[in-house]
């Protein structure tokens, strides 16, 4: 495939950014993105410019640090994947790609297409974790019973990614489905519950002091998550956050 390629250069937050135009000739259908990316590099290097930045680690779909808002869409156009799942056989020959960062105030440029999501892991450090007993009286896991029901649920919250799709998607910047999920995770387990109340509270706060945006239930956070993480945990947390909010000292 023959593609043209429009890539967001910017040299760090500070200065402007604008969109550069490469092409890039025999692109083979079965590459990921990333790969395709990788040529691109390549190619820019052997011509004596700065190869772009991206942010990558695992390229299995775990880490979430590919993202990339390829076309107007977070990871792009396929669904339930990020994008070095993506493979450029969901483009055709002659396309014209427009590649750029995910854009939120939370979500500072460090350089090109990478951003520094600190915030999330911030978000986490104030309530994304429970106090466990380690004096030698602590007691076996397995002797709690949870409903699988439950257990299904807080699993799949917990496969959030944390990547930030959700809130390049959101016309308002929330990263509710994100915090959602890492409070539900925690809040349908009894491990949780100890800290239910600071979490919630916590975790939003923390969310606010950000700069991300509230949830006006659109809905778009949900149908960009690679990891198809459910709507139904930003109910939950607004519960949690109401009944913290009325029954905490905080």
């Amino acid at each position: 495939m023959k593609l043209k390629l429009k890539v967001w250069r910017q040299k760090n937050r500070k200065e402007k950014g604008k969109l550069e135009t490469y092409s890039l000739d025999n692109v083979s259908e079965h590459m990921s993105f990333l790969e395709m990316m990788d040529v691109l590099n390549e190619q820019l290097i052997n011509d004596g410019v700065e190869p772009v930045a991206f942010d990558h680690d695992c390229r299995e779909g775990i880490c979430g640090m590919c993202s990339m808002y390829i076309n107007g869409q977070p990871h792009g156009p396929d669904r339930g994947v990020t994008t070095c799942q993506l493979h450029m056989r969901k483009f055709n020959d002659g396309d014209t790609i427009y590649i750029e960062p995910f854009r939120a105030k939370g979500f500072p440029i460090v350089k090109d297409l990478v951003v520094d999501r600190g915030a999330f892991d911030r978000i986490q450090r104030a309530g994304g974790f429970i106090s466990v007993n380690t004096s030698g009286n602590t007691q076996d896991a397995n002797l709690t019973p949870v409903p699988k029901k439950d257990a299904d649920k807080a699993f799949d919250a917990a496969t959030c990614i944390g990547c930030g799709a959700c809130v390049a998607s959101c016309k308002n910047a929330s990263a509710m489905l994100f915090v959602s999920a890492k409070v539900s995770q925690y809040s349908l387990l009894p491990q949780g519950k100890v800290e239910a109340k600071r979490r919630v509270l916590n975790m939003v706060e923390q969310m606010d002091k950000e700069g991300f945006g509230n949830c006006t239930n659109t809905g778009a956070c949900h149908v960009e998550c690679p990891k198809e993480i459910s709507l139904e945990n930003i109910a939950r947390m607004n519960r949690e956050f109401l009944k913290a909010s009325i029954t905490s000292e905080k």
